[in-house]
């Protein structure tokens, strides 16, 4: 069995989409579903081992998926990337900048190194990254791009660099979306909040273990899965979502009406995940917290 996406079949036939961190995590789910829907992808990432991975699983269900080594950060290697994609694909309908990461550290503790590597990584890869697919291909021929963020309204305690670079991604959202519209290009974004994806077992043990607990300040008492965020994804591609643009869909399960600063209501969980993604995993962190449907 594939992936059994909420959407209805067949709505990116003959369409090529690119997607950043697309080995793993919400990228590799994302790239699973595109596929689903007849799209083609590009996976961008640095680690190729990763990218042939995810290619070998959607090749091995029928799908197309070229892999695009490239670290985001650089410019230069980004430029060229974009041409490669556009001579392999002859087009691109969209771009998911996904490719992020961060670590757990208070300000006093993150070196001048640490934040411009992780702002780089979150803000910088993805303006460089629709930049070069702006003047490439979307300028002339229109096309969409769903920028990954944050839920960071609140602040990010333990990660100030994310959250400031989240933080500048939704207002390049914004920005963009101001600029490109007149050529036909939308720009959105989607904020996941707590997530159950593979990057949360990047984390050491103890980070990862209080992750776990963090489904105690969300509304919905549970964690999200990655299936979920693609769904979103997706309907930000899609022809559904032609007149919105400039906006952040946050995926939190209404953890940021909880302000941070208690524990939502005790009670039975009613709200199930919509679980689409035939590969997905659970972080090892929350195997034993996840009912087993949603697992």
């Amino acid at each position: 069995m594939g992936y059994s996406s909420i959407f209805r079949d067949g709505i990116f036939d003959g369409r090529t989409y690119i997607v950043t961190g697309g080995g793993t995590g919400l990228g590799r789910c994302a790239a699973h579903e595109i596929v689903a829907l007849g799209g083609t992808v590009a996976l961008v990432g640095r680690t190729l081992s990763k990218l042939e991975t995810t290619a070998a699983e959607i090749e091995a269900e029928g799908g197309t998926a070229t892999c695009h080594v490239a670290d985001i950060r650089d410019e230069e290697r980004v430029t060229a990337m974009i041409g490669e994609i556009i001579d392999a694909h002859a087009r691109i309908d969209g771009l998911v900048n996904n490719a992020g990461g961060q670590f757990s550290a208070k300000i006093e503790d993150i070196s001048a190194k640490g934040w411009d590597a992780v702002v780089r990584n979150n803000l910088t890869g993805g303006f460089l990254m629709s930049r070069e697919v702006w003047k490439q291909w979307m300028r002339d021929h229109g096309g969409a791009i769903v920028n990954i963020t944050a839920e960071f309204d609140l602040g990010l305690p333990d990660m100030a660099h994310s959250g400031a670079a989240r933080a500048g991604m939704d207002n390049f959202t914004k920005t963009a979306a101001l600029e490109w519209a007149h050529a036909g290009v939308r720009v959105n974004a989607v904020a996941p909040g707590w997530v159950a994806s593979s990057g949360y077992d990047n984390y050491p043990p103890e980070v990862s273990a209080e992750l776990a607990t963090r489904d105690r300040y969300v509304p919905l008492r549970r964690h999200g899965v990655e299936a979920e965020v693609s769904a979103a994804i997706v309907f930000l591609l899609s022809d559904a979502a032609a007149y919105i643009t400039g906006q952040s869909i946050g995926i939190d399960g209404g953890a940021p009406l909880e302000r941070g600063h208690r524990p939502s209501e005790p009670g039975e969980r009613h709200n199930r995940a919509w679980d689409g993604f035939h590969l997905y995993q659970s972080p090892r962190a929350l195997r034993g917290r996840l009912t087993d449907d949603e697992t």
